[in-house]
């Protein structure tokens, strides 16, 4: 249950001072969703920095430059890959063809390792299952809205991303993951983070002078691109068959659901791939132990009559 968070300053109008009292205080509300490393990414000098710590977000030391207009963050709760190695952290750099880009990531993804194997991608020290999306755009060679529906398509899981490029690109990636975006036409200021309660949390804390927001449409499903001045280009993707999270009542294919008035029986597909089952469950079991619950509690909630795809979802919502 990690933290996506940012901003963006069309017009640069907010200080350094500013801005980073707004990242900080925005970066602080994020750590109900992770506590374990925090970082961002901005553009400064025509060089794209990433600043990273295995750290609460309240203890990075954060010294944004007035010139940066983009700030891209993450608040981090580890699942896989320690954060005491900072590499395991994001965000993560790439580089697509000639274009620098940092990614963060919220969710699981759970076949990187098929990924890494069926696309011959070499293998690197950092062990966490989000860096191979960094990896699959860096094989396209290219970062625009077409690679990124390819990337995304491709990889299995729970997910939102992030992405900002060397050119002061932000590319939003709404996947089953909640993400929340408030827009400021008057102010030329746009500001981000997973939930809408961080969001009000932090602006309360600001106590700035806003006009009221204009929330983005980001529908499950689809990317946007907004550049420096605001201009916003969308595409769409479709979710395969194996995404196993129900924010935006995307299938599972644990449990057959009614979608549209017809009843997908996916557990009959799932039944071909038993491996498929095994790596869920290791992930799962993988992900309990971030919220405190061991292996043998997971079996003996999946023993009580627990569907393996309501644990996943109760441990990001704190239920259980």
């Amino acid at each position: 249950m990690c933290c996506l968070f940012g901003m963006i300053d069309y017009e640069g109008r907010l200080s350094a001072r500013r801005k980073q009292q707004l990242i900080r205080i925005l970066a602080k509300e994020c750590e109900v969703r992770g506590t374990d490393a925090a970082g961002i990414a901005y553009n400064y000098n025509n060089h794209l920095h990433i600043y990273k710590r295995p750290v609460p977000a309240h203890r990075l030391r954060l010294k944004i430059p007035q010139e940066a207009r983009v700030i891209m963050g993450h608040t981090r709760l580890t699942t896989q890959g320690s954060e005491q190695d900072n590499f395991n952290n994001h965000p993560f750099y790439g580089k697509a063809g000639e274009k620098s880009f940092a990614l963060a990531h919220n969710g699981v993804l759970y076949n990187d390792y098929l990924l890494r194997k069926k696309h011959k991608l070499p293998k690197t020290k950092i062990q966490t299952d989000s860096y191979i999306a960094v990896q699959l755009l860096e094989q396209q060679g290219a970062l625009d809205l077409q690679s990124l529906k390819d990337m995304v398509q491709q990889v299995e899981g729970s997910f939102c991303f992030t992405v900002l490029d060397e050119d002061d690109n932000l590319y939003l990636v709404k996947g089953d993951n909640p993400l929340c975006v408030y827009q400021y036409p008057q102010s030329k200021l746009l500001l981000y983070a997973s939930t809408e309660e961080i969001l009000q949390k932090a602006l309360k804390k600001l106590n700035w002078q806003l006009e009221k927001p204009e929330q983005l449409e980001l529908s499950c499903g689809e990317i946007v691109k907004i550049d420096c001045l605001g201009e916003m280009s969308r595409e769409k993707f479709s979710f395969g068959q194996w995404g196993y999270r129900s924010w935006c009542n995307c299938r599972s294919y644990y449990l057959p659901y009614s979608w549209e008035g017809e009843v997908w029986d996916i557990r009959e597909t799932a039944g071909k791939d038993d491996k498929r089952e095994e790596d869920y469950l290791e992930e799962l079991k993988s992900v309990g132990r971030a919220f405190g619950y061991t292996p043998e509690d997971i079996d003996y909630l999946l023993n009580e009559g627990f569907l393996p795809q309501e644990l996943e979802e109760y441990f990001y919502s704190g239920i259980i």
